[in-house]
């Protein structure tokens, strides 16, 4: 599983660095020289305000997810049965499927940033985590809230966690609304744009040239995607899922029901971040759920997953 937009903190690649520089500084540094940013520099002494910028913030939690995958692949030579990605975290998945050259991600998603901010700059919005309310009660508030103006559910992340975006007026209303249906809480999310819903619409076409430039080969491992919460067929449609992916709502709770029902137990992190993990305990409550947040646990990861091959070739 690999994270997304929001999953990002400050000196998030020093730990990575100090104790896997061989393996990940020159995969970041590759990025620094493709996109033209101090990406590292900015991961590893970057503060929160220099990682709030979306067209920054998605290269590099990307690039960090790229690096630790790295790490787990050289060092503990992981092979993952299935990959995953929340939003953002799709661009990863692929790459680790084998669909898009890793360098053609890094440039997808830095226009993907820069396309997204100029709508936040365009349109006065915003999104909101509802949690203690289900799906259909969130769903029923925004319609609700429609008077106010546009506001759609955006990411169905665990069954009483759902974001909601939109037009400003439209998400207040919404969540003084679902506060006042017996919601736990109903917070406004520190993102620069109203992502995944209709407001985004206006971007897909331009988008979709930027994608139409990149190859997409059909993917060597099983990938989910956050669009349908169903398995990515080809590469054809790997590339018309992340045209739709912008403006379309995140089915997590779906991708983590398909991936279950689908014989998969363990699931692991990789990147930023422990958001996925906590959804995925949540949602799979039987499942074996790992993460990648700092060194202690990437070295954790490596070990028990180097016991067990040595355990199953003796």
């Amino acid at each position: 599983m690999f994270p997304g937009q929001g999953s990002q903190r400050p000196g998030m690649a020093r730990d990575l660095l100090r104790h896997h520089g061989a393996i990940a500084g020159p995969l970041l540094l590759e990025a620094d020289l493709a996109l033209g940013l101090p990406l590292t520099e900015i991961c590893t002494l970057g503060t929160a305000e220099d990682l709030a910028a979306t067209e920054i913030t998605q290269p590099a939690v990307v690039a960090m997810s790229l690096a630790v995958l790295e790490v787990l692949r050289r060092e503990g030579h992981f092979a993952p049965g299935a990959v995953t990605g929340h939003s953002l975290g799709e661009y990863t998945a692929l790459v680790a499927a084998g669909v898009l050259a890793p360098l053609d991600a890094l440039r997808l998603v830095q226009i993907r940033g820069r396309l997204m901010a100029d709508v936040g700059k365009l349109t006065p919005g915003g999104m909101a985590a509802v949690i203690g309310l289900d799906a259909a009660e969130v769903e029923a508030v925004c319609r609700q809230a429609a008077g106010h103006g546009l506001v759609e559910v955006a990411n169905y992340n665990e069954a009483r966690q759902t974001v909601i975006s939109g037009e400003a007026p439209a998400v207040a209303a919404a969540c003084e609304l679902a506060l006042a249906r017996g919601a736990e809480r109903a917070k406004a999310l520190p993102v620069g744009a109203p992502f995944h819903c209709s407001l985004m619409a206006g971007i897909e076409a331009e988008f979709a040239a930027e994608l139409s430039r990149c190859h997409f080969a059909d993917p060597r491992t099983p990938v989910l995607s956050s669009v349908t919460g169903g398995w990515i067929r080809s590469g054809w449609h790997a590339r018309e899922l992340l045209r739709r992916q912008l403006a379309a709502p995140v089915r997590w709770v779906d991708v983590l029901h398909t991936a279950h029902a689908g014989g998969y137990g363990h699931f692991v992190e990789v990147g930023p971040g422990r958001v996925l993990s906590a959804f995925a305990r949540h949602t799979v409550q039987e499942a074996v759920v790992r993460s990648t947040n700092d060194a202690r646990r990437i070295a954790s990861l490596i070990n028990d997953n180097t016991s067990h091959q040595e355990k199953d070739m003796s």
